[in-house]
């Protein structure tokens, strides 16, 4: 009730100010030195959002993802055919010549006249066949060009993209700013193309839980299921973010929705259109923590902000800059950051070329720091093992550790050693052993294991017992297993 009435009750305070203030309003906006001004007539508040929509929503597609599992009818048992012919197929379960499939609905962006469409990576997860449907309900087969799943975004290419096609222009998220108003459009529950309206509620939420960098754009424009991978617009019909999760305990919307801002989305975008497989982050060889109220204290902070540098790892970017443990970097460019997750999203973006700014406190010195943009090097071959001898390890895939390795699974390695990259979920070494991605195994009945082939070598005897150690968080576990 409240915001409803205070933008009429914002009119009439601005209306009973006279012509003159109102004239004033208007002639700065129109030269520049007012970027954004309230309605100041009956007639303002009236205006339609419509111009904006008709200029973005050609730009919104829907995305229909399956999973086929090609089986022929010959392969079909006597009792799955009767239940087929008598009992018909359940929604989702098997399409034409006994195929079994698995589907998603969801939507995406256009983003470039060559069918190039950025959506969630969710939407597309474990699928293998994508069809787009343009906004005029033209459909199209579309390859997946690009997964990212540290950011749940995926790059999609329409395979005989059409004439005409209109991409959405990026917009500067960082320009927005908390009470700017908004649109989502996408295809929520399957119903069709959808406008909603809202305002931007907040900027830099953390802690949502659905990629790796975590820095969204909330908002209260309804987001609900099928919305995943649309467009968040703002007025001049730019894209600003890509929704990508609500807040619900329903599963209907809260008015509490999420979208990644659109200089990540770019950023990934930039590397499919390169040809990249994946999206090169830059390394600075550090481990950061944040800043509590105690730490901000001692510094003479009024208030926990930046990130602190918790260690170095030698010859990094970090170390050759001159960064220090200690040292709170409060600035990456300029632009402030918060926590460790303002933090990653800004690095995130620099690219791994050239260099960038850290503004830092050292003490109570503030000063600038300049850091070598580049990825994280593989300092050793991978040498990647899929176990499938009987062991603990069997299901478990594992690579030797390095930067590069650290960086793509988000986990701080101390020392060189042989980490799990990935663990079947039904395995003997998920189910029985526990082994988890990231843990670093350090032995193997008593056997010291610093390289995938040394692993390779323990496993391969069938033994009756196992002493296993692994490191966990830098935490060494050690557990036996009968064979």
């Amino acid at each position: 009730m409240l915001t409803r009435l205070a933008l009429p009750a914002l009119v009439a305070v601005l209306l009973a100010a006279g012509p003159a203030a109102a004239q004033m309003a208007r002639t700065e906006a129109k030269e520049g030195t007012l970027s954004k001004v309230v309605p100041l007539s009956k007639a303002d508040v009236q205006l339609s959002f419509a111009p904006v929509v008709k200029r973005a929503a050609p730009s919104v597609v829907n995305v229909y993802a399956s999973n086929v599992d090609k089986r022929s009818s010959a392969r079909t048992s006597a009792m799955e055919e009767f239940m087929r012919r008598f009992f018909g197929e359940p929604e989702g379960g098997r399409g034409p010549r006994g195929d079994r499939a698995q589907r998603s609905l969801g939507s995406g962006v256009l983003v470039d006249s060559d069918g190039l469409v950025i959506t969630n990576n969710h939407v597309i997860d474990n699928m293998n066949e994508v069809r787009i449907a343009l906004a005029d309900r033209r459909e199209f087969e579309a390859a997946i060009v690009m997964r990212d799943t540290r950011t749940d975004l995926a790059v999609l290419k329409i395979k005989e993209p059409p004439k005409g096609l209109v991409p959405m222009p990026f917009g500067d998220a960082d320009a927005l700013e908390v009470g700017d108003f908004v649109m989502a459009i996408g295809n929520p529950f399957g119903v069709g193309q959808t406008v909603t309206q809202g305002i931007v509620s907040a900027l830099a939420r953390t802690q949502v839980g659905s990629a790796d960098y975590q820095y969204f754009i909330q908002t209260d424009a309804a987001i609900n299921p099928g919305n995943s991978g649309g467009a968040l617009v703002d007025l001049k019909g730019q894209l600003v973010g890509i929704n990508t999760a609500i807040y619900s305990q329903s599963g209907g919307s809260h008015g509490i929705g999420f979208a990644i801002p659109a200089g990540m989305v770019k950023a990934v975008v930039e590397a499919a259109r390169e040809g990249a497989s994946v999206v090169r982050r830059p390394w600075l060889g550090a481990r950061i923590q944040s800043v509590t109220p105690d730490i901000a204290d001692s510094m003479g902070l009024d208030h926990p902000t930046g990130v602190l540098v918790a260690s170095l790892q030698a010859k990094s970017p970090a170390e050759e800059a001159g960064l220090k443990r200690g040292d709170l970097i409060l600035t990456v460019d300029g632009q402030e950051v918060a926590d460790p997750e303002a933090f990653g999203y800004r690095f995130a973006l620099k690219g791994i070329q050239g260099q960038t700014r850290f503004g830092i406190l050292r003490g109570t010195n503030r000063q600038t720091v300049t850091v070598k943009l580049s990825p994280a090097p593989e300092t050793r071959p991978r040498d990647t093992l899929k176990v499938k001898t009987r062991s603990p390890f069997l299901g478990a895939t594992l690579v030797n550790t390095s930067p590069a390795v650290a960086e793509e699974m988000q986990v701080d390695f101390q020392t060189d050693g042989v980490a799990v990259q990935a663990v079947d979920e039904n395995s003997f070494a998920a189910q029985v052993v526990g082994l988890q991605k990231g843990d670093v195994i350090v032995a193997v009945n008593g056997v010291p294991i610093a390289t995938t082939k040394d692993l390779d070598r323990v496993t391969r005897n069938s033994l009756n017992s196992w002493d296993v150690a692994i490191n966990r968080n830098g935490e060494v576990l050690s557990s036996v297993f009968k064979g």
